[in-house]
């Protein structure tokens, strides 16, 4: 059966007024989320690392926890369970006029925390035993070890896995429709509905969704290569 399909509706105006506020929006959320993650991933890499048993144990339960709920599942519960009067003691009137834009945030940045931990921990643990040895050895203190020889090498190593975890945090953006943020997917769910052209915006949006990702992951892949040319 033919699709019948039509873009003859999708002019720059719609695009400008429907489709890029969703991608900007799915870009500062990936941004931000990714960025928090990964700093909040690291202190719970750490913790996973400690030799303090409560601090091992919290970490571990965290992280398998949380990758233990489905993504959607962990956005509604922040969503229905964070009180209004949290978002509006962060910014007022504008937190609770954009309660999901900033609920979608928090989840995304606690969430992804769970991921990016594991990244780093691998990274932290393949960095040799004997380049932290050196660290004391010249009387560095344990923090410092970690902040100047350890963290920068992970880092460094984790790179790639990182990126190519965030691809995956910015294609799971589109979840965010399900508590009302205006997202990518969105835009487009939005100008199929005003034109009634549903299915030719849905299958658009595929599209967008492989084509940018797609892109992201080659980036990453020459990325990789560098880096193992380095070492």
């Amino acid at each position: 059966m033919a699709l019948n399909l039509d873009y003859s509706f999708l002019t720059a105006d719609v695009v400008r007024h429907n489709i890029v506020p969703g991608f900007e929006y799915a870009l500062q959320l990936t941004l931000v989320s990714a960025g928090g993650g990964i700093v909040l991933g690291t202190f719970v890499a750490l913790m996973r690392l400690s030799s303090i048993p409560f601090l091992r144990r919290f970490a571990t339960v965290y992280v398998d926890a949380l990758r233990s709920i489905p993504l959607l599942m962990v956005i509604l519960w922040f969503f229905l369970l964070i009180p209004p009067g949290f978002f509006a003691a962060i910014a007022g009137d504008f937190g609770l006029a954009h309660r999901p834009e900033f609920s979608a945030v928090i989840t995304f940045t606690i969430f992804e925390a769970a991921y990016y931990s594991e990244i780093m921990r691998a990274g932290i643990q393949s960095v040799s035993r004997g380049q932290v040895m050196a660290g004391y050895a010249v009387g560095m203190t344990y923090s410092q070890c970690m902040r100047l020889v350890v963290l920068p090498q992970a880092f460094r190593n984790m790179l790639p896995v990182l990126l190519t975890q965030t691809i995956v945090l910015f294609q799971d953006t589109s979840l965010v429709y399900a508590i009302g943020a205006y997202d990518l997917l969105k835009g487009f769910q939005t100008a199929g509905s005003i034109y009634n052209r549903t299915n030719e915006m849905v299958l658009l949006a595929a599209v967008v969704y492989f084509i940018l990702s797609f892109s992201l992951s080659m980036l990453v892949r020459r990325l990789q290569a560098k880096i193992q040319i380095i070492r």
